[in-house]
């Protein structure tokens, strides 16, 4: 009874501070201040941030919402908190019922403008979990950048709180959301790229852990013989950008580049900036680690 009552409370307040929130330099306030508040209390992110933020969405516009909470996080100097409220954000974008256009638009990045614009919007913040980027260009469908974020990740340290959202990431791919993702399996020849992200976060499960017999349980069913030798090829060939697709009359390459029959490139992603910029990100989380463990021992 409480506890629904405070939520009417809540939901009241956010649609108060909403209709405020409609001039633009308001906005920013309004975002500036929910960020702040989720950084000074956790506990208010783990227990009314999805709450919070869906509700934001369905009054302030879920992509306007998105794009000003990566452009904070981006420069976020407490990088635990950005790593967790991104985790947050990218859960939220995953699974929320408010947020299934600004999913179908993610989804369109390869062939839209506002989708690519949108997912390198999204990419810099995201850089703080590696999870959340991998799932990010599953969503994209981007599968020759998760396979190339998939192999970066032997610097990381794979401790519990890596392992628990790859858990995470693995039961979504289990989702309705994901469900082309699934559908694309029975092609494989096709989607050389998603296939090998996949096995990549295979190879980083521990053998006897729930995650890894679902993944590969799903991976036994896909259908290898419609390989071909020059498909594998170019797989392992160390060049995570080269496959090319057809779609509507252009080459599509997985890795965003759509290049028309004149040779001329449209809604390009210079993907091997983004994968700097991603471990550069990490390497900087991988430092404060570091760092805190020193910290740690020299208390001890």
């Amino acid at each position: 009874m409480q506890f629904g009552f405070f939520c009417q409370v809540v939901l009241l307040v956010l649609d108060i501070h909403a209709c405020i929130a409609q001039d633009p330099l308001n906005f920013r306030q309004l975002v500036v201040f929910l960020v702040h508040n989720f950084r000074v209390d956790h506990s208010l992110l783990e227990r009314r941030g999805a709450l919070i933020i869906r509700r934001l969405c369905v009054l302030l516009d879920a992509e306007r919402v998105y794009r000003e909470l990566s452009t904070i996080l981006e420069g976020e100097a407490d990088l635990d908190f950005a790593c967790i409220m991104v985790q947050a954000l990218n859960l939220i974008l995953l699974t929320s019922s408010e947020l299934s256009e600004l999913r179908g638009l993610l989804k369109q990045s390869l062939v839209n403008a506002a989708g690519k614009d949108l997912f390198v919007s999204l990419y810099a913040s995201w850089c703080h979990s590696p999870m959340a980027i991998i799932s990010l260009c599953l969503l994209a469908q981007m599968y020759q950048h998760a396979s190339a974020v998939t192999e970066s990740l032997v610097k990381e340290d794979i401790n519990a709180k890596f392992l628990v959202q790859l858990d995470k990431l693995i039961r979504l791919l289990e989702t309705p959301i994901f469900a082309y993702i699934r559908l694309q399996l029975l092609e494989p020849g096709r989607y050389i790229w998603l296939l090998k992200a996949l096995y990549g976060l295979l190879m980083l499960l521990p053998q006897k852990s729930s995650a890894f017999k679902r993944l590969r349980t799903r991976l036994k069913t896909v259908p290898l013989c419609s390989f071909n030798g020059d498909q594998l090829k170019r797989a392992s060939s160390g060049n995570p950008y080269s496959q090319i697709l057809c779609h509507s009359g252009s080459q599509i390459s997985e890795d965003g580049d759509i290049t028309q029959d004149n040779g001329n490139l449209q809604n390009g992603i210079n993907f091997a900036s983004r994968l700097q910029q991603f471990e550069q990100m990490q390497r900087q989380h991988r430092m404060l680690a570091k760092s805190q463990a020193q910290s740690r021992i020299s208390s001890a």
